[in-house]
């Protein structure tokens, strides 16, 4: 592998072009391609990389980019776009079509704040408007933890026992158009991670058949039931997936969540992308003075790790939850997934909403959570935080 340095839009088109590559020898791979910023980047890598059975198809909108990935998963092919914000709103439609259709797309979300007014930067209330698709959904922390994580998605997706599209999603600008060091995958090891995509249900002449027919409300809530069973089989997937990804590739990427220091601490602080950094680096300063603090970086949302995260919280008697986005009348979209988990328990669950709409989530912000909570005996409702614009 070449360490090479890079942009994470750079690194998620290479990753998303070598995955295709590797379905050379079967069905080929296919892209529904359309720009919006700040994923553009990503569909440029696309277009310019020179297939050996694919094909980037350049379309009039967002709707129609993922109508192409349908149409070529369901004709067998390994299928992938990216987009961002009101461009994944306009998506909507087709992205809960291909969830139900059971089709392996991955799609790279690069967070972006949702408009009006217009706003450029990141915020996850786009992907998280996809919560209730059949959708897997994976956080990532920084340009090599996306890399790995598109790998690891193609392989889960496409496993018979899932058959479910993934979302993997970056912080706009953040990650997206900063650059780090990556290890970059050669296609060789790519070839040897992926095997050849196989959609048992797709499209095929000698068998005719239709897709997306009507149906009965039994035969409705048999589709659904069978999606969450394989929901329910995702975990055991994954881990399996990146056991194969160290084998291949001689690193291992992160499971569903991460933690740092929750063995014996009181107060824990539960935070997603890049604001899981700056939250790692202020707990282990916190630790060196000697504070029981600890810290879950989630990676997966859906499916959503509750024994996971019930297992690393422990006997905490605090949780704090960092959430860059909001349900309005509710709050945090995390917050609200993690409180549901910790119902019954003797847990002081606070929320903070902070870093909308991209302002800088620094140490000195997430100091000023951490003192907030030590002072808490109760919960209140969201907790908004300031933050640089």
């Amino acid at each position: 592998m070449a360490r090479t340095l890079v942009t994470g839009n750079y690194a998620a088109g290479l990753a998303l072009a070598r995955a295709g590559e590797a379905n050379r020898a079967a069905r080929g791979c296919a892209a529904g391609a359309y720009p919006i910023t700040p994923q553009t980047e990503i569909i440029e890598y696309l277009r310019a990389f020179n297939f050996s059975k694919g094909k980037i198809v350049p379309v009039e909108s967002e709707h129609s980019a993922m109508a192409v990935c349908i149409g070529a998963s369901l004709n067998g092919a390994r299928s992938f776009t990216a987009s961002s914000s009101n461009g994944l709103a306009y998506m909507v439609e087709n992205v809960y079509a291909a969830g139900y259709y059971r089709l392996p797309i991955v799609m790279i979300a690069v967070n972006r704040t949702l408009g009006p007014p217009w706003n450029i930067w990141v915020d996850q209330g786009d992907s998280l408007m996809m919560r209730d698709a059949a959708w897997m959904q994976f956080y990532t922390e920084s340009h090599q933890d996306l890399v790995d994580t598109i790998l690891v998605s193609f392989r889960v997706a496409e496993d018979p026992r899932i058959l479910l599209p993934a979302i993997v999603a970056q912080d706009g600008f953040v990650t997206s158009h900063t650059q780090m060091v990556v290890d970059l995958p050669e296609q060789e090891l790519v070839d040897r991670y992926l095997p050849h995509c196989k959609i048992p249900h797709r499209l095929d002449h000698a068998h005719a058949a239709t897709v997306g027919n009507m149906a009965w409300p039994r035969e409705t809530q048999h589709h659904r039931q069978q999606i969450q069973e394989a929901m329910e089989l995702v975990p055991t997937v994954y881990a399996e997936a990146i056991d194969e990804f160290e084998k291949v590739f001689g690193r291992r990427p992160g499971g569903a969540i991460e933690t740092e220091g929750t063995e014996d601490a009181d107060t824990i602080f539960i935070a997603v992308t890049t604001m899981a950094s700056t939250l790692r680096h202020v707990v282990k300063e916190r630790r060196a003075k000697g504070e029981k603090v600890g810290m879950i970086k989630l990676k997966t949302f859906r499916p959503f790790p509750r024994a996971e995260l019930l297992r690393a919280i422990g006997g905490a008697k605090k949780v704090g939850v960092l959430d860059r986005n909001h349900s309005p009348g509710s709050g945090g979209v995390f917050w609200n997934e993690i409180a549901a988990t910790l119902q019954g328990r003797d847990v002081v669950v606070q929320d903070y909403l902070v870093g909308l709409g991209g302002g800088d989530v620094t140490p000195n912000t997430i100091a000023g959570i951490v003192d907030d909570l030590a002072l808490r005996s109760v919960a209140s409702e969201p907790v908004w935080r300031e933050v640089t614009a």
